[in-house]
Parts: C-alpha cells; sequence; structure tokens
C-alpha cells in the first residue's frame, strides 16, 4: 500500500456518506464535532457562530461527500479545511455588515480584517497542531505549560528521563512553531474542493 493512500477509515466513510448514511454521518460527527466546534469558536470567538458553522460544515459534508478528494489528505484535514473556510466567511461577513467590528473604512478596514483572520488562522492551526500531535508530546507541553512544571518535575510526573522531557519539549515547540509560518492544514491548495 502506497505512503499517500488514504487510511482505510476515510475511504469507506467517504463511500457510506456517499451512498446516503445517515449512520456515517452520526459517526463522522462523533468524530469531528469537536474539532469542529473548537476551531470555529477559536476563530470566531463566539458560540454561537462556532455552533453555526458546525451546522454548516456537517451539512456541506452531507450533500457533498464527492468533494473530499482522499489523495488531497485524510477526511479530518478536509473537515479542518472546510471549517477554516466558512470561519474565514463568517468573519468576512460580520465585517461586511454595517457597524462591523473594524472601525476606519476602506483599505484600513480591510487590513484590520485581514490581521484578525491571521491570527485566527494561526490560533486555528496551532490548536490542531497540538490536538493531533502524538500524546508523549502533548502531555509534556500540557505539563510545562498549562500546570507551569519545569522541565525535571515534567519528566518525574512523565516517569521518563530529563533528557527526553526536554526532547519532547522541544519537539513539540517545533511542531507549534509552525502555526504562524505555514499555512492552516484546513487552508486549500489551488484547485481543491468545491468551495462552502
Amino acid at each position: 500500500m502506497p505512503n499517500n493512500a488514504p487510511p482505510r477509515w476515510d475511504r469507506k466513510m467517504q463511500q457510506r456518506l456517499a451512498r446516503g448514511e445517515a449512520a456515517a454521518l452520526g459517526e463522522l460527527y462523533d468524530r469531528f464535532a469537536s474539532l469542529v466546534h473548537s476551531q470555529a469558536h477559536r476563530m470566531l470567538d463566539d458560540e454561537t457562530g462556532a455552533d453555526l458553522v458546525t451546522r454548516e460544515v456537517f451539512g456541506y459534508v452531507w450533500e457533498n461527500p464527492d468533494a473530499y478528494d482522499p489523495k488531497q489528505g485524510s477526511m479530518r484535514s478536509w473537515v479542518a479545511r472546510l471549517t477554516h473556510r466558512q470561519s474565514v466567511r463568517r468573519l468576512r461577513e460580520e465585517d461586511s455588515l454595517p457597524g462591523g467590528t473594524d472601525e476606519g473604512t476602506g483599505a484600513a478596514a480591510g487590513a484590520g480584517l485581514e490581521e484578525r483572520v491571521r491570527r485566527a488562522t494561526a490560533a486555528a492551526r496551532a490548536d490542531y497542531i497540538v490536538a493531533s500531535m502524538p500524546a508523549p508530546l502533548r502531555a509534556a507541553l500540557e505539563l510545562a505549560y498549562i500546570q507551569r512544571r519545569d522541565y525535571r518535575q515534567t519528566a518525574a510526573d512523565l516517569g521518563v528521563t530529563e533528557d527526553e522531557a526536554r526532547r519532547r519539549l522541544r519537539l513539540g515547540l517545533q511542531l507549534l512553531s509552525t502555526a504562524h509560518t505555514r499555512p492552516l492544514e484546513g487552508s486549500s491548495p489551488p484547485g481543491y474542493g468545491r468551495p462552502l
């Protein structure tokens, strides 16, 4: 099996969705709803907006299962791309409404919106990176940065050597540093899929 072949679950899920199996949508929702909602909430900073984006993303998946191209990546990354696109669309719609959130007019308002989109994209990418990194790296980062443990305490809590704790922290931080330098896995390459 080639390395770039999608996981079997992704292929089977797409086939089930294409056949119109409601149970498949339920299974997909159970697997990815928290990812979609948390990414949308992080980008929009609005619970109601995140709920709407979640419904819109799963509605789109249900109506367009053939838009998923397994050659372009996993179903998880496709759902993340859809969430990103839909959240950016909502941010732009919100900004274009009378009395939008950005102050100023013209180019200044557009620059403010694009800065919000850029920050939201980086934050969503950081969330996605943390959620998808290997559990040992995530556990080390959580101990060190959320519970404020130094690398020695982290090593003791994880039952690993201090060198291993430092290595895990370094790798986790290297992964997180890409959140600001690379596009969100959820941003689509040219010509990929149909827009929401």
